[in-house]
């Protein structure tokens, strides 16, 4: 089942259009990276199913149901992250969950049990120090905290690892990853390294229409195998194998690279390096890396 369905979804912001006839769905139980340079909107699109935007035609549907613009009934199954978090200053990790709870009508017990869980979920169990003292990782993973609650079916985070240190990135994304089991992730990013690390399914967001959509393996295939890299024992070789191979391409003093979509060109490599008696280190067929697809899309 999919837990969040954006259908044929508009919103312009007056003659600057954001998106454009988008659509694209997110199933049960995946981490789903919603990737975007900054102004694609990516967060418009986030409000927009949170109902705190009204979009100027289409339909979200969030667990089967519509999402209405300025009601909220659909945001009992979200639990959601904002890019920069705001919190009570003075309060203690536990007492903001706390506080929070009561809020949303749950019970004592209930909110001592899960903000417990929480904490030690995202390392905080022994802090107790007041939040104004928190580093920015730290209230990251406060926020987290506070949007999964109440036990959310959906957890949206908007940029969760921007402008945290590697270490803060890497405690955020094993949170994500950890959670995905009783609970689907939706995130925002332009960090495409933290995408292949953790994300089940991609969506790429631009010009306000999604460009590529699928699985990690699905998009990388699309252009698998795109070249291969030789490595040559002595920059003579190098030479003599460019004066043969007229679409090769020096990168190093001992290393060519040449375009390939076939196993059968790399065949014909080997064959070809036989015939001449060339010896080499390596022979690999690269794979592109998701920067490179996102790369050649912002270009198209």
């Amino acid at each position: 089942m999919d837990i969040l369905n954006i259908s044929h979804v508009s919103k312009s912001f007056g003659s600057n259009q954001v998106i454009d006839d988008l659509s694209f769905s997110v199933p049960e139980h995946s981490v789903f990276g919603f990737i975007g340079k900054n102004g694609a909107g990516k967060t418009t699109t986030m409000k927009m199913a949170l109902g705190l935007l009204k979009a100027d035609g289409g339909e979200i549907f969030v667990n089967g149901e519509k999402v209405r613009f300025g009601q909220n009934t659909t945001n009992r199954y979200i639990g959601y992250l904002p890019d920069v978090p705001e919190f009570y200053g003075f309060l203690t990790p536990g007492e903001y969950l706390k506080m929070c709870g009561e809020i949303t009508g749950m019970e004592k017990a209930q909110i001592q049990e899960r903000a417990k869980d929480l904490l030690a979920l995202v390392g905080l169990e022994s802090v107790n120090k007041r939040i104004r003292g928190f580093s920015r990782g730290m209230k990251q993973r406060l926020g987290i905290a506070q949007a999964l609650l109440n036990q959310p079916r959906l957890l949206i985070c908007d940029e969760p690892t921007s402008a945290l240190d590697p270490v803060g990135r890497k405690e955020i994304l094993d949170i994500l990853h950890a959670v995905k089991e009783h609970t689907t992730v939706l995130f925002s990013t332009h960090i495409l390294s933290d995408v292949e690390r953790i994300c089940d399914r991609i969506a790429f967001l631009h010009e306000g229409k999604i460009a590529l959509k699928g699985t990690i393996d699905e998009i990388k295939n699309i252009r698998k195998g795109d070249s291969i890299e030789i490595e040559f024992f002595r920059p003579e070789d190098a030479k003599r194998f460019l004066q043969i191979q007229e679409t090769a391409v020096q990168t190093e003093r001992t290393k060519v690279l040449l375009s390939g979509n076939r196993q059968t060109d790399m065949l014909a490599v080997m064959k070809l390096l036989a015939e001449n008696h060339i010896f080499i280190q390596r022979l690999e067929q690269l794979e592109p890396t998701l920067e490179e697809l996102f790369m050649e899309v912002v270009r198209k």
